[in-house]
């Protein structure tokens, strides 16, 4: 009994190299945009459809994907160095060869991510004379010359700043063009482009009130410069509103745009360090990693809906219970909503004492309801929805890792098609000089513009003469007729490319679908198949010893009489050559 276990091919070879030279087309990118998004990661990573992303990730750099990994970082690291000569190169002549290997998805994808990196790198500069410590306390101030407002000089921006600043609207520059592209639906849909999004947001309300307490600053320098005629500052009498400006940092005020600009800061520096994990499905090592971080923050959020929930509940209730012992416990715990926030949740983390349900009064009745509610809160919280939260990032884990290929295959792919369609070549802040590219496209678009704008012109003379037309059966009937195949032309014209690409998608699909209803037909095999092939191969393992013992049967026969027709040869020969002797 034979079997076949093996899956076989589903399409010719011919079929598959047409499908193939159909995806490389121009359109390929939307059509596999549209495909990951419509259909599961099992399709995305097929070979075929990951051999297909490959060949137009490395587009016009086919030398370079077969090269090892020492020489495509040898090819990061150059493009790390000359960044601002390609960068010149491309805005001098973006059709030439270098432009259009600059457009290629890989040489975009490196282009981007050490325009970041550099970023990075600038962040960790701009931090780095704090490392140690600063030298000036909060209660201390000082100044290059005597008459100089102290908050002058601590709102200058550094050389940092501003370069920081300028990758910033470079960056917000990209994302304006993501949004224009694709539109505010799909912008918002991607979760990447709403941490973008923000950071870059917190970015500029830093910057703008730094900038703001900046021209406060000025505004009191330049007073006192008109005003002031002393030497020094430590014994005039200024305007309150002036006098503010040379207080020190512990005398300010808690709204302080100074204040609020390095708080929006740090948040800010924190977003963008996070923003590595991007481009972490580049890495076959670290990609599932990252796979599982996302879910484990999928898993998190929909944690904190119990969460809240008890969080809010127990909070309440602890601080209506102790509200009104406020100075008669030996700590603030519960005695306002803010004591009983902190109190409840450092609790989660072992950091609150008991002590915080105690009175200093003879309330014991308060005490014993106190501690059973913070004891029930710990039991709930602790031991049971933080093992929850546990268990349920183990279990998103054990999913990521059962299949870790295909979840990896499936986020680099959504990683690629980010860079696959035509623009935003040059990165942050590079892509802020336009390019002549960039000129061409805006003739274009006023051209675009102004026929449109002619042809709206042609039809309101169309429909005024259509009125003029009214008294006349017959022409209106002719008039209709023609603006029906008019309409009917340009449906056609309009939706004769999508429909293309469309019945490609279809067939891709239908060889997917079909390749899986084969193997998993051949793979179903339940437990009597099992012992069927069992018994098969048993009794194939008996017929092949009988047949080996036969066949050594016969062997050995064939032996015995090969070896009497040599001995009766032997015995011929011996006679004739005694009869010649004889003779």
């Amino acid at each position: 009994m034979q079997r076949q276990l093996v899956p076989s091919k589903s399409l010719k070879i011919t079929e598959e190299e047409k499908i193939a030279k159909e995806i490389r087309s121009k359109h390929s990118s939307i059509a596999i945009h549209n495909l990951t998004m419509n259909y599961d990661c099992q399709f995305v990573a097929h070979p075929n459809c990951q051999q297909q992303l490959l060949t137009m990730w490395y587009e016009n750099l086919s030398g370079l994907r077969q090269q090892s990994i020492a020489v495509k970082f040898l090819a990061v690291f150059g493009v790390s160095l000359g960044l601002p000569f390609l960068a010149i190169a491309y805005w001098i002549a973006p059709c030439s060869k270098l432009g259009r290997t600059l457009r290629s998805p890989f040489m975009k994808f490196v282009a981007h991510a050490v325009s970041f990196t550099i970023f990075l790198g600038l962040l960790v500069v701009n931090a780095s004379d704090r490392f140690e410590g600063v030298k000036t306390l909060p209660n201390e101030t000082f100044t290059d010359y005597p008459k100089q407002i102290f908050r002058v000089k601590t709102t200058q921006f550094s050389w940092t700043e501003m370069l920081i600043m300028k990758w910033v609207l470079g960056m917000i520059w990209s994302e304006c063009k993501e949004i224009w592209e694709e539109g505010p639906r799909e912008y918002v849909l991607h979760l990447w482009n709403l941490l973008d999004f923000g950071m870059l947001s917190i970015f500029v309300a830093s910057f703008t009130a730094r900038f703001m307490a900046f021209l406060k600053a000025s505004e009191a320098q330049l007073y006192v410069d008109q005003h002031v005629q002393d030497d020094t500052l430590h014994n005039v009498s200024l305007p309150p509103e002036v006098a503010y400006f040379t207080y020190a940092r512990d005398k300010w005020w808690p709204s302080d745009p100074q204040i609020i600009s390095e708080g929006l800061y740090a948040i800010a520096v924190v977003l963008s360090f996070s923003r590595i994990a991007y481009i972490l499905p580049a890495n076959e090592s670290f990609g599932p990693l990252q796979i599982s971080l996302g879910r484990t923050v999928k898993d998190i959020f929909k944690f904190m809906v119990i969460f809240i929930m008890v969080f809010v509940a127990f909070m309440i209730g602890m601080f209506n219970l102790y509200s009104y012992y406020r100075g008669a416990k030996y700590n603030p715990a519960f005695t306002t909503v803010e004591e009983s926030f902190k109190t409840l949740f450092w609790s989660i983390f072992g950091l609150s004492e008991v002590i915080s349900v105690v009175l200093k009064y003879d309330h014991k009745f308060i005490e014993n309801i106190g501690y059973v509610l913070y004891g029930v809160y710990n039991v709930t919280m602790v031991v049971v929805l933080l093992n929850m939260l546990i268990a349920m990032i183990n279990n998103s884990y054990q999913e990521i890792e059962e299949d870790a290929d295909v979840e990896w295959k499936f986020a680099r792919a959504k990683l690629w098609l980010s860079y696959f369609d035509e623009g935003r070549t040059l990165p942050a802040p590079f892509n802020l000089v336009p390019s002549p590219k960039s000129f061409y496209y805006l003739i274009m678009r006023i051209k675009m513009c102004l026929i449109k704008l002619c042809k709206s012109k042609a039809k309101s003379c169309e429909n005024d003469l259509e009125m003029g037309m009214l008294n006349s059966k017959f022409r209106k009937t002719r008039y209709q007729a023609g603006m029906r195949n008019s309409e009917n032309l340009t449906a056609n014209n309009t939706f004769s490319k999508p429909t293309r690409y469309q019945k490609i998608m279809k067939r891709l699909i239908k060889r997917y679908v079909l390749k899986a209803q084969v193997d998993r037909e051949n793979d179903e095999v339940n437990e009597g198949e099992l012992k069927e092939i069992k018994q098969d191969i048993s009794s194939l393992r008996y017929e092949l010893l009988e047949e080996k013992s036969q066949a050594t049967g016969e062997l050995a026969d064939l032996i015995q009489q090969l070896s009497e027709k040599f001995g009766k040869n032997l015995n011929k020969d011996h006679l004739r050559v005694n009869k010649g002797k004889d003779i």
